[in-house]
């Protein structure tokens, strides 16, 4: 990753287990993403909602970080650019292990494969 840390915070704790509208809106994800920034978790591009793009869109944070367990990339929305190599976030630095993908548990409908991007 580029030097240039605008837009990462590493002190920043991520907002919760799960994508903050999801959880609000008793919605679903297939897989979360954490913003570099403020913390805020959202859903990735394949769920239906899409919150975390959403959010980078709407508050000009660029960077996430995968929020899944095992993974620590990196990605930029103003440049496309993806990292394998970035500052460590406050932790935690996945969701739960526990709680399934796609999940949570007990809201993901049968269907699912139906509702993604």
């Amino acid at each position: 990753m580029t030097e240039n840390l605008a837009g990462i915070d590493p002190a920043v704790p991520p907002s919760g287990p799960g994508c903050a509208e999801c959880e609000q809106n008793s919605g679903w994800w297939v897989h979360l993403r954490r913003c570099a920034q403020c913390g805020h978790v959202g859903c990735c591009d394949t769920s239906p909602a899409q919150h975390a793009t959403g959010h980078a869109k709407s508050t000009g944070h660029p960077f996430i970080q995968s929020f899944e367990p095992g993974e620590d990339w990196y990605y930029n929305f103003d440049t496309g650019e993806m990292y394998t190599e970035g500052p460590e976030l406050a932790p935690p630095h996945s969701h739960p292990a526990d709680q399934g993908v796609p999940g949570p548990r007990g809201r993901v409908p049968a269907d699912w494969r139906a509702h993604i991007h």
